[in-house]
């Protein structure tokens, strides 16, 4: 009997181990009553149909691809070179992720819900990601500028302060997506004043107003209806006393045209302080020989190998002489960027560098063929 016990007593254990650590690999150690929500930089939530496999898998590539717009900067980065096709390996990435049921209200007064998931990325194999496509990285920490923003809605213009943050929502919002915050005044009499000044845009009277806070960072806006009905949004961003952009926004929806000031300062901030990415190369067709490819299963193994680097679109064998296998590689990147991505657990080993021959046929004014390299295969 007590040998029973102690079996029992050692199996609950066990299990109370295991437990925590499968709750954490999808949930992150949640309690009861917590609600999953994406804090960090390299966490991001986005609507999902389901929670199937094949929805969640779409979803976590929508969701990295906006931990990368946050962390580079770059409202367009998911068109460059190999993002999207890193994008279809997401969940390679990922060290978390949660369901949250979102519920609200429509106009007709119905209730209404939305599935979002949230994920968590392992930030070390993101920021390898980032350096193998040459991706540029907004450093952190990032600054938090002030918002002076004056609404006239017909009444007169008004200036949103921090008791009238649910006004600016849409504009606070937008800024976190793009991977920073932005805050707002306390509305004190002699901050409502500067109304004039932010009507005027006279963002040197704005920064004096705005002393008192740090950074020395100012986003000046004024949102007024125009003649059609639509509204208009003059913006002007300023670090330190230097405007560094200036622009105007129209549109039908309010909300969309105040959120388009945390997209002009995000957009001035990176121009400014974002870190280049490296060089990959100019996308284009590439030659690489392989050794030690000595079976089809060897080949196999190369060419699937390839086809998981997000920089490589086309793999076409050329000649084969002994174990030696030579590829033309049709890619987003140069052999730097297919370097930066094999990492040190790629299918092949790049070798010393190996000059293409130059064809003596050629038409004249002909570009020389690209580079060769020669691998082995790992």
């Amino acid at each position: 009997m007590e040998v029973l016990m102690r079996r029992s007593l050692f199996v609950m254990t066990i299990l109370a181990l295991c437990l925590p650590v499968a709750t954490m690999a999808q949930s992150g150690m949640r309690t009861e009553g917590d609600v999953a929500t994406a804090s960090g930089a390299y966490e991001a939530e986005v609507p999902v149909n389901s929670q199937g496999e094949a929805d969640r898998n779409g979803a976590l590539a929508r969701a990295l691809g906006n931990v990368l717009t946050k962390l580079s900067g770059d409202r367009s980065v998911l068109s460059r070179p190999g993002v999207m096709q890193a994008l279809r390996d997401a969940k390679n990435y990922v060290a978390s992720y949660d369901y949250r049921q979102d519920q609200s209200t429509s106009a007709t007064g119905a209730p209404s819900y939305r599935t979002m998931l949230v994920a968590r990325f392992r930030q070390d194999d993101v920021d390898g990601l980032i350096g193998a496509l040459g991706l540029p990285l907004w450093p952190q920490p990032r600054p938090k500028p002030v918002v002076w923003l004056a609404i006239d809605d017909g009444s007169g213009p008004r200036l949103v302060t921090v008791q009238q943050a649910n006004a600016a929502r849409p504009l606070l919002n937008r800024a976190i997506e793009r991977g920073y915050k932005l805050g707002l005044p306390t509305g004190s009499a002699a901050e409502q004043a500067v109304v004039g000044s932010i009507w005027r845009q006279d963002t040197a009277a704005v920064a004096r107003a705005s002393s008192r806070y740090a950074p020395p960072m100012q986003l000046v806006g004024k949102l007024y209806r125009d003649t059609t009905g639509g509204w208009v949004a003059d913006w002007v961003f300023v670090d330190g006393g230097k405007e560094l952009n200036k622009w105007t926004v129209k549109d039908s929806d309010a909300r969309r045209a105040m959120s388009s000031g945390a997209d002009g300062a995000a957009d001035a901030l990176v121009k400014r302080y974002a870190k280049a990415g490296a060089a990959t190369g100019a996308a284009g067709t590439y030659t690489i020989a392989v050794t030690g490819v000595d079976s089809a299963e060897d080949y196999m193994r190369l060419a699937a190998g390839l086809r998981e680097n997000p920089v490589v679109r086309n793999i076409t064998p050329l000649r084969a002489s002994g174990n030696r296998l030579e590829l033309s590689l049709e890619m987003t990147a140069g052999l730097a960027g297919l370097n930066r991505m094999l990492g040190d657990n790629g299918v092949i080993v790049p070798l010393d560098p190996l000059p293409a021959p130059i064809d003596e046929d050629a038409a004249p004014g002909t570009p020389p063929p690209p580079a060769s390299n020669e691998y082995r295969l790992r």
